[in-house]
């Protein structure tokens, strides 16, 4: 699956943002995919991205009690997980009204903050204390700048259909390191339904 991969703070020699390049067939195979169902599966494509490096770093709030909340209420359109044809949905995709407010899961620091991840169209990862990183896609609106400390709860972004969707939506992922997990596991009481 799409692969979204924060620089390290310590400082690279050589090129720092290599992306891997796809095969031909997987990128065909891409294609098709996407053409089928754009709107449940905007995060998927079997290349690595590298984003952006962040500026200065920042030191992590300590997180708040009740861990990880969820970002925006709506319909669970993708779950997390394989969905055939060897491709992967790192995260979750929830639909949303085009502007609804997405929330910060936890307390942290902001490590990016743009819209250069093909297919995520505008886009923010968090950083939070413990080694996790949440992400939140397809946002119609950024709220909050790189480097800047949010709180758990604080109005980030809001909802859109930037990127490869066409029905606004939020593609939200949970990362401990540089591993996906499954939000659905982590997050509070659920507070979205399943489409």
């Amino acid at each position: 699956g799409q692969r979204i991969r924060l620089p390290s703070d310590r400082p690279q020699t050589g090129k720092a943002n290599k992306v891997a390049k796809s095969t031909s067939t997987s990128s065909t195979r891409n294609r098709n995919l996407r053409s089928r169902s754009r709107a449940v599966l905007p995060s998927i494509s079997p290349a690595v991205k590298t984003a952006p490096r962040t500026s200065r770093a920042v030191a992590l709030p300590p997180s708040s009690r009740g861990g990880f909340i969820w970002p925006v209420s709506g319909r669970v359109v993708s779950r997390f997980g394989s969905i055939g044809k060897g491709l992967q949905n790192d995260g979750i995709n929830i639909l949303a009204r085009k502007g609804t407010p997405v929330r910060a899961a936890q307390n942290g620091v902001v490590a990016y903050a743009g819209n250069e991840l093909r297919g995520f169209g505008n886009l923010l990862l968090v950083k939070h204390e413990g080694g996790w990183i949440s992400a939140y896609a397809h946002n119609a609106e950024l709220l909050v700048r790189t480097g800047q400390k949010v709180r758990r709860g604080q109005v980030i972004s809001r909802v859109g259909s930037t990127g490869s969707v066409d029905k606004p939506q939020l593609h939200f992922e949970l990362r401990r390191g540089n591993r996906a997990v499954n939000p659905e596991r982590y997050l509070a009481r659920r507070k979205a339904s399943l489409g």
